[in-house]
């Protein structure tokens, strides 16, 4: 013997017929129905939308800059490109945040600084930064120059942790 899912029931007591709102005292639903007293939602057809606050500013739109991600442990690096090296320093020089800044290459030394490998490089620089891209590396290198890198106060801190 095989049941099918049209023979299927809930057991006895499972389900409850719905309740029958304002027909009556004696019923149990009527005077205000299970509404409450006075207000928007016991009146008849009341339907309010999603996210309203009775007319106050909703919180979609009080926080509507904060929508999106923002990565709060972001590093925000200053580019350089090898063309900018190129027009800016001689042969043999050493290229560091401290001459870029005096080059007028860059505004200022908050924040760390990334080589690029946007344009021509035919001087074997010297380059000191906190980050060098790869293509960046081989052209340095491919003139003649070299490349350091220079440790972040966070990365010498958590250097030190891991020992």
């Amino acid at each position: 013997m095989s049941i099918h899912a049209n023979e299927l029931a809930p057991p006895r007591g499972a389900t409850h017929s719905r309740k029958r709102l304002a027909r009556g005292n004696s019923a149990g639903g009527g005077t205000y129905a299970g509404k409450g007293l006075k207000g928007q939602k016991s009146r008849s057809g009341s339907k309010i939308r999603l996210g309203f606050e009775g007319g106050q500013m909703p919180l979609v739109r009080r926080l509507h800059t904060l929508r999106g991600f923002n990565n709060r442990w972001r590093v925000p690096y200053q580019p350089v490109n090898t063309g900018t090296l190129q027009a800016r320093f001689e042969d043999g020089a050493e290229v560091t945040p401290e001459s870029l800044r005096a080059a007028g290459v860059l505004r200022h030394l908050r924040e760390p600084v990334k080589i690029l490998a946007t344009g021509e490089l035919t001087r074997a620089l010297n380059v000191h930064a906190h980050k060098v891209s790869v293509a960046a590396r081989a052209r340095i290198e491919g003139a003649g120059g070299t490349v350091t890198l220079i440790a972040e106060a966070g990365d010498e801190a958590e250097a030190v942790t891991e020992e």
